[in-house]
């Protein structure tokens, strides 16, 4: 007897409970003294304000002149006869009840509103979106803010490349070029296993330098010493003295044939890489080899140097690019975002950024971690050279002999040509095997297949009107 007054007391409490609790959900949610009907009522005002808000906000006044252009129509046009009460829809007169409801509602300062959040107090009397999507963003505001649409960049002007010269007399493709820092001479090497001396200006040739056995596949001219570094098939990497012209050191030490090679800009260090994957740092003055920079799991194509981390950047043909800390020669990042192997890279001489090319795919980064930056899209060959001057001009050059000029911060193409096989040559050796800016960013040097070096200008009579730029913004495109 007494279990079963005790569940009833039980029982007595949960309902006096369900009571307080329906009591103060009904304070909550409801205004005071509104019934079930007006519950309803209320919630369906705000949902046609909601739909009137998206639909018709941004068009609920019209531009002044318009307004006043159809004001003057309005004057003129005859009245309609208006439509009988009984012809309307019976359905839709609880609807206009609350369309006029939902319009006659005053906000918290007095004027006409439909808007669905509070903003807080302090914010001022604009609201986010008044001049467009973002422009007050960081407004404080409780409301839904309209993302920005990506404006994309246009590029700037560049005037167009022209052939100005073309250099025969090598027996080979042309496989590497450099410039000497002075900029009165290049290095070229080739197939026939020799380095020839150009005049930059004239074109005519001052030297051979005889040596390697296999073809050359790296030049590169010491800034502060009177030294030229080469490297070719042969295995071999040499040191040229300028001064006699000879070899005076060897650096001995790859397994196959050296590819690549750069000299870092600041310290007496030589960083050489190919076909046994690895890429090589070598103490100039004294041979030894200091690092040897491993991971590639392909041929090494192509290295780069700078001065700040990541100090040494590699291409490979395992489809990857890999930065380098040269003090602690490990791998600082890995770059898988290639989907062939990357032949080529060209870092900007006054930017911390630099560009891989495999084939069809050209990709810009961002150091010091390789932050993917945007893709130069359009020229679908394999991209066997890149070169970038001061300008903001990418030069790529691919194996079927397409030249594409690129705006490098927008990623626009505003020049693709192809070039011309010399007479008597194949059609297949229409190919770009390598290319280099002399020190000016005025002339680019090409080394082709044909066993040519042409030399490019930009046109100096061009201007934005006798040559406009043909560039179409998409929507689809963004920076990242």
């Amino acid at each position: 007897m007494a279990q079963v007054q005790t569940s009833t007391q039980d029982v007595d409490h949960l309902k006096s409970l369900i009571q307080q609790n329906a009591k103060r959900s009904r304070a909550l949610f409801a205004e005071s003294k509104v019934d079930d009907t007006e519950c309803t009522e209320l919630a369906d005002r705000v949902g046609i304000a909601a739909r009137i808000r998206l639909e018709y906000d941004d068009v609920r006044e019209l531009p002044p002149a318009l307004a006043a252009k159809q004001a003057s129509a309005a004057g003129s046009r005859k009245k309609k006869p208006k439509m009988a009460p009984a012809e309307e829809d019976a359905s839709n007169a609880r609807t206009t009840k609350l369309i006029e409801g939902v319009m006659s509602t005053k906000g918290p300062n007095g004027n006409y509103s439909n808007a669905l959040t509070i903003r807080r107090q302090g914010a001022g009397d604009i609201p986010p979106n008044a001049n467009g999507p973002n422009v007050q963003k960081n407004l404080p505001s409780l409301s839904l803010v309209r993302k920005g649409t990506v404006v994309q960049q246009r590029p700037e002007w560049h005037a167009p490349w022209k052939l100005m010269r073309v250099i025969s007399g090598h027996l080979g493709w042309v496989r590497s070029l450099a410039v000497e820092p002075k900029n009165e001479w290049f290095a070229s090497g080739a197939g026939d296993r020799t380095i020839k001396i150009w005049d930059l200006a004239t074109g005519n040739l001052r030297l051979t330098l005889t040596g390697h056995i296999s073809t050359v596949r790296g030049l590169a001219v010491s800034p502060r010493h009177p030294y030229l570094f080469s490297c070719g098939e042969d295995k071999m990497v040499k040191c040229w003295d300028l001064e006699t012209n000879k070899v005076i050191r060897h650096y001995h030490g790859h397994l196959s044939g050296v590819y690549t090679l750069s000299l870092h800009p600041t310290l007496d260090v030589l960083v050489t890489g190919g076909r046994d994957g690895v890429a090589r740092v070598w103490d100039m003055r004294t041979r030894s080899n200091i690092h040897v920079l491993s991971g590639h799991k392909g041929t090494v194509t192509d290295v780069k140097c700078q001065e700040a981390d990541p100090q040494v950047i590699t291409s490979s043909l395992d489809s990857t690019v890999r930065l380098y800390d040269l003090a602690a020669g490990k791998t600082m990042g890995v770059l898988t975002h290639h989907k062939k192997g990357v032949r080529a890279l060209a870092i900007h001489p006054k930017e911390f950024t630099f560009a891989s090319g495999s084939t069809g795919s050209i990709k810009q980064w961002k150091c010091p971690e390789g932050a993917f930056m945007q893709n130069f899209e359009g020229q679908n060959s394999i991209i066997n050279t890149l070169a970038v001057n001061e300008d903001n001009v990418l030069f790529s050059g691919g194996d079927n002999g397409s030249m594409s000029f690129w705006d490098w911060k927008t990623g626009h193409r505003f020049q693709a040509l192809d070039t011309t096989a010399q007479p008597g040559s194949l059609d297949a050796e229409t190919g770009l095997m390598s290319s280099t800016y002399d020190k000016t960013g005025l002339r680019l040097i090409c080394g082709e297949a044909d066993k040519t070096i042409k030399i490019w200008k930009q046109d100096e009579t061009a201007t934005p009107e006798t040559h406009p730029m043909e560039w179409k913004p998409t929507l689809g495109r963004q920076k990242y």
